[in-house]
């Protein structure tokens, strides 16, 4: 099974009330992630121990600059930023490196699978 992995702890906040219904990932991601696959959603550090948080499925997977992104499809990854040069920050954050408007992302969007 794959898995959607998050490694900030406030994430399993979001995803559990259904704010977090996306991940935008730097890069193409397109032929890891495909729509109607089912994934496992995880949160916790990296080489460590984690917590499954749901199963969900994914609605959407669509690569693109980061620079066109909408205001809601950021929105839909984190609730606190709308505009493009903050999601340019916060992933420079995540991925330890410059990330510029031109740099192509991965939007994620996936449900929650209900028991």
């Amino acid at each position: 099974m794959y898995a959607l992995n998050f490694y900030n702890p406030i994430v399993a906040d979001q995803l559990r009330s259904h704010r977090k219904t996306a991940t935008i990932r730097l890069g193409d991601k397109s032929a890891k992630y495909r729509k109607g696959m089912i994934v496992a959603v995880l949160v916790g550090a990296r080489y460590g121990p984690r917590e499954k948080i749901f199963e969900a499925v994914i609605d959407k997977v669509e690569v693109k600059a980061l620079d066109d992104l909408s205001p809601r499809e950021i929105e839909h990854d984190n609730p606190e930023i709308r505009r493009t040069d903050e999601m340019a920050d916060f992933l420079s954050q995540i991925y330890n490196r410059d990330v510029s408007p031109n740099h192509a992302v991965t939007v994620i969007r996936f449900s929650q699978i209900k028991n």
